[in-house]
């Protein structure tokens, strides 16, 4: 790849004079729009002790970075002289600095040339070396908002989250089991509101109409022994649906959130 005349024609006096200033790349292919805040924790958590950046290094980096990928570019045209200037570096110093992050997979150097260098910037995810700990880390901070999610979100007031306790039950009711229809499903709380019941996923269920109406402010082990009498539950149906309450109080029955269930309110 060749830098055209009409591109970028610098005199190699201007250069070392310091009058080239740095600029885009104008082949470059824009990349999609990053979280500066999250590349930031990716580079000072991982990159830095995974590469084991010196300061140095972690100086040059950090500049390339800022002038590229968090402006919408994927490469850099410049001179090791205006490289160095911006970090305080001598031309010689700063040239060694994008040999080492070349070595480590943090930089590509797509084209020397005496008008100055292009440099390509990779961020945390693309960096051969790091990537697998960025999704490691990616997939955990997910784990954690679900879960926080789960354990601070209103399943009764939402409707995201009420359905997401529908889905848990599969359709059926909690109580007696019966096939529900979805839109004669109902929520119902195993501990009731008046009893300072609340309207967390463990304690919501999915109900038909009829138990819903029937159970009101009764006590759920009751209800349930009161559907075995009324031939609606065999015996080991009795036992299941009991320990299916036990397992609900202990958070032990959590309903599977979609991305878009666990937004805030």
């Amino acid at each position: 790849m060749k830098i055209s005349k009409t591109n970028a024609v610098l005199s190699w006096k201007q250069i070392e004079e310091g009058r080239a200033e740095a600029r885009p790349y104008k082949a470059c292919v824009k990349n999609k729009e990053l979280d500066a805040a999250q590349i930031w924790k990716q580079f000072e958590d991982l990159v830095v002790p995974q590469l084991k950046l010196s300061v140095v290094d972690h100086a040059v980096y950090s500049y390339l970075l800022r002038h590229s990928r968090l402006e919408g570019k994927r490469r850099l045209h410049l001179s090791m002289y205006k490289l160095g200037r911006g970090t305080r570096l001598s031309a010689a110093g700063a040239r060694h600095a994008v040999r080492r992050l070349v070595a480590k997979g943090a930089l590509r150097v797509v084209e020397r040339s005496k008008a100055g260098h292009v440099i390509e910037v990779r961020v945390p995810e693309e960096m051969r070396g790091v990537r697998t700990k960025v999704r490691v880390a990616s997939s955990s901070r997910g784990t954690f908002a679900r879960n926080w999610g789960l354990e601070k979100g209103n399943f009764w007031k939402d409707k995201a989250l009420r359905s997401a306790i529908h889905r848990r039950e599969g359709g059926a009711c909690f109580y007696c089991l019966r096939r529900v229809k979805a839109r004669l499903r109902c929520i119902d709380h195993v501990v009731p509101q008046v009893r300072c019941g609340s309207s967390s996923y463990r304690n919501l269920v999915s109900s038909c109409g009829d138990c819903n109406a029937q159970k009101g402010e009764e006590e759920a082990g009751n209800f349930l022994r009161k559907l075995f009498r009324d031939g609606r539950l065999t015996a080991s149906e009795l036992t299941g649906r009991l320990r299916a309450v036990e397992a609900l109080a202990a958070g032990k029955l959590r309903p599977a959130l979609r991305s878009e269930d666990a937004k805030d309110d």
